[in-house]
């Protein structure tokens, strides 16, 4: 499990490096549990963008993590 939770943590640190609000987002609706309307409120931006950033990030660390 160690293993795994690393290569997470370092595909989730390079996702910061390289659009800091979808990490944002990954890390809020994953780990925090926030809905998308939530996390929307919290970073002033419109659910429809955060439903967006979810999608991409979701792709770009898939893309991270399984090569």
């Amino acid at each position: 499990l160690f293993p795994y939770t690393t290569l997470f943590r370092s595909a989730l640190t390079r996702l910061a490096e390289f659009d800091p609000r979808q990490a944002q987002v990954l890390e809020l609706h994953f780990f925090a549990g926030l809905t998308f309307d939530e996390i929307g409120e919290q970073l002033g931006v419109s659910t429809r963008t955060i439903k967006r950033d979810w999608t991409m990030a979701r792709a770009w660390l898939h893309g991270q993590l399984i090569p």
